[in-house]
């Protein structure tokens, strides 16, 4: 477990990694024990980027853009009602979380960190979803840790998601 920018107040979450690290169900559970609002990253993918990705082609970064501005917004709606979000979202540049980030230095990130075989085996095992295990390594390529500036913290994957949210929330008040 690493963090950075500690002493950050959370004004949104962002439960980030590659694909079968664990994001939705971590996500899920960290907005449970916050009492906050649950966005499935996922969700919000046009149909062009499913179709892409079923087909075990990767995203370029302009496939990503309108997608991540959609989730920015999403991330303002939720905060402008007065909730504090939590986004299930790979986030996997550092780009991409600038641009999740805005002008609220409040956002902060639990980036899911773990081997690559645990990680494709969790994937080969699931069912009916979009993302093929052949996208792993690509994603893998494009990942940038958090860096020092950045309010987050890297989590082990190998901990049970109960044990990943107790750790999350160090990041909290």
């Amino acid at each position: 477990m690493k963090g950075g920018t500690q002493g950050t107040v959370p004004t949104a979450w962002v439960v980030m990694g590659v694909s079968g690290c664990g994001k939705s169900e971590v996500g899920s559970r960290l907005a449970q024990a916050l009492g906050a609002t649950f966005i499935e990253g996922d969700r919000f993918h046009p149909l062009q980027n499913l179709a892409k990705m079923s087909a075990g082609v990767p995203l370029a970064d302009a496939d990503r853009w309108d997608w991540l501005r959609a989730l920015r917004a999403e991330l303002r709606r939720v905060q402008d009602a007065g909730g504090v979000p939590v986004l299930a979202c790979s986030a996997l540049k550092r780009i991409y979380r600038d641009l999740l980030r805005g002008d609220d230095g409040g956002v902060c990130f639990v980036h899911l960190h773990g081997d690559r075989d645990l990680i494709a085996r969790r994937m080969a095992t699931r069912s009916s979803h979009f993302m093929p295990p052949a996208l792993l390594d690509s994603q893998l390529r494009d990942l940038e840790p958090l860096q020092a500036d950045e309010c987050g913290i890297t989590l082990d994957v190998r901990d049970p998601p109960a044990v990943l949210v107790e750790q999350a929330l160090t990041l909290g008040p």
